[in-house]
C-alpha cells in the first residue's frame, strides 16, 4: 500500500496519485471498482475518506443522500460524471463538490476517474436512496453495525403505534 510513516513526526502519508488500490468485487458489475480507505491508512478517526478508481461507467454506489452528515468529493484524475438534483455534469481533475445533508445533497458518481470521497465518521445516520425508495439505517461504524444495519422500502412503513399494546 502507498502508506508510509515519516519517522520524524510519526504522521502517516498516503499518495492519491500513485496508490495501488484493491479491487472491490462484492458489488454488482456496474459497481466494480478499486478502492482504498485513506482515512484508515493515515490514522483518521473523525473524518473518513475513500479513494476510488472507476472504470468507464462504473459507479461508487447508488444515487443517495445522507441525514446526519455531509460528504465531499475531490476529483484526483479523469473526468467522472456527477449526478445530482441539478442533473448530470462532467467533472475535471481538481474539482471539489460538497454534498450537504438532506435531499439537496443527493449524488451518484460514474467513471472514468479517480475520486476521493470524504465524510464525517458519525453514527447513527440514515441514508436515503430515492431511485429505489429505500431508507438505510446505519447505527454504528463498520463492521460493528452489520447485524443492525438495514435497508427498508418506504412503502413498508407502519404507523408509530403499530404492534404496541
Amino acid at each position: 500500500m502507498a502508506t508510509t510513516i515519516d519517522k520524524n513526526t510519526a504522521m502517516r502519508r498516503f499518495n492519491l496519485l500513485s496508490a495501488e488500490l484493491e479491487a472491490e468485487n462484492e458489488h454488482r458489475p456496474e459497481y466494480h471498482h478499486a478502492a482504498a480507505k485513506v482515512g484508515d491508512a493515515i490514522g483518521g478517526e473523525r473524518i473518513g475518506a475513500t479513494l476510488y478508481e472507476l472504470g468507464e461507467g462504473e459507479r461508487v454506489c447508488p444515487y443517495h443522500y445522507h441525514y446526519g452528515h455531509e460528504e465531499w468529493l475531490y476529483v484526483v484524475a479523469g473526468e467522472p460524471t456527477l449526478r445530482s438534483p441539478e442533473g448530470e455534469r462532467t467533472l475535471q481533475p481538481g474539482d471539489t463538490v460538497c454534498f450537504p445533508a438532506g435531499p439537496e445533497g443527493a449524488h451518484d458518481v460514474r467513471g472514468p476517474g479517480r475520486v476521493l470521497l470524504f465524510s464525517a465518521n458519525r453514527w447513527p445516520e440514515v441514508v436515503v436512496y430515492p431511485d429505489s425508495d429505500k431508507l438505510g439505517a446505519r447505527p454504528a461504524p463498520w463492521p460493528a453495525h452489520i447485524q443492525d444495519r438495514g435497508n427498508f422500502r418506504r412503502s413498508d412503513a407502519v404507523d408509530y403505534w403499530d404492534g404496541e399494546d
